[in-house]
């Protein structure tokens, strides 16, 4: 076990030089030492502290929250990684009844056989939908309950193949901004602008209703709120997807129309 540079962590973790280079600068993940060349150097103990960090990241815990975490945690790492332990085990599990309701959608969808109704939900959890559903009302207002109800009537209108396609539509636009994220390219460059059109679009899709800039940019703000939009986009294309992202979506709202 010896010592690695930034570049070397990098490339043995996945995580970015320059997301390295951010957490050394916020404090959250410093290298054992500077060395002559003036090179970063990381250790074991800076190796464990990150895997910490990337657990951190997984389970949705915003950045700023991290640092504090961990310093009231301290160095029982074994208490630690058997909280991610049982989180993870609960995921994979959530992850496995997920697939098998995707496979035999698709099946149905192919003319293989017919899924019953029911079976059409298996994976989901309706407590974590009403828990989603409660933090919108709370945080928006009465209101937004009669928006959530148009919502599901939406979806339910669309049927199995139309909701198949709206996700898919949803996904396809989303995969380019996470190759410009993983790309380096900045989140406020308006070459990013065909990009988040087309995610824009399908927003307003998804709502049957006209997503204006102040719209757009409020969805970035709600996608930055809550933790598990977090565990969503940075799962597709590492840790700071969704920072770039919101940063995008809000430097775009910008330059439409108003």
């Amino acid at each position: 076990m010896g010592t690695y540079t930034v570049t070397q962590l990098a490339r043995l973790s996945g995580v970015s030089v320059r997301t390295l280079h951010h957490y050394d600068e916020i404090g959250l993940l410093k290298p054992a030492f500077i060395g002559e060349n003036r090179y970063r150097y990381y250790g074991r103990e800076e190796l464990l502290r990150l895997q910490d960090i990337l657990f951190h990241r997984e389970l949705g815990v915003p950045l700023q929250e991290i640092a504090r975490l961990l310093d009231l945690q301290g160095s029982d790492r074994v208490a630690i990684l058997r909280e991610h332990r049982d989180w993870l085990a609960e995921r994979v599990e959530r992850s496995r009844q997920l697939l098998a309701t995707i496979d035999r959608t698709i099946a149905e969808l192919n003319g293989e056989g017919t899924m019953d109704d029911k079976a059409l939900y298996e994976g989901f959890s309706p407590e974590k939908q009403a828990e989603y559903e409660d933090w919108l009302v709370d945080r928006f207002g009465g209101e937004m309950r009669q928006r959530i109800e148009d919502s599901k009537a939406k979806v339910a209108s669309l049927g199995k193949e139309g909701l198949a396609t709206r996700m898919a539509e949803g996904e396809a636009a989303t995969v380019p901004l996470a190759k410009a994220f993983q790309h380096g390219v900045a989140p406020e460059d308006p070459a990013n602008s065909p990009l988040l059109a087309r995610h824009h679009a399908w927003i307003a899709e998804m709502w049957d209703r006209a997503c204006p800039p102040q719209a757009y940019a409020g969805l970035a703000d709600l996608y930055l709120a809550h933790p598990d939009f977090r565990t969503t986009f940075d799962g597709k294309a590492g840790a700071g997807f969704l920072d770039w992202l919101v940063t995008a979506m809000k430097a775009y709202a910008g330059r439409l129309p108003a």
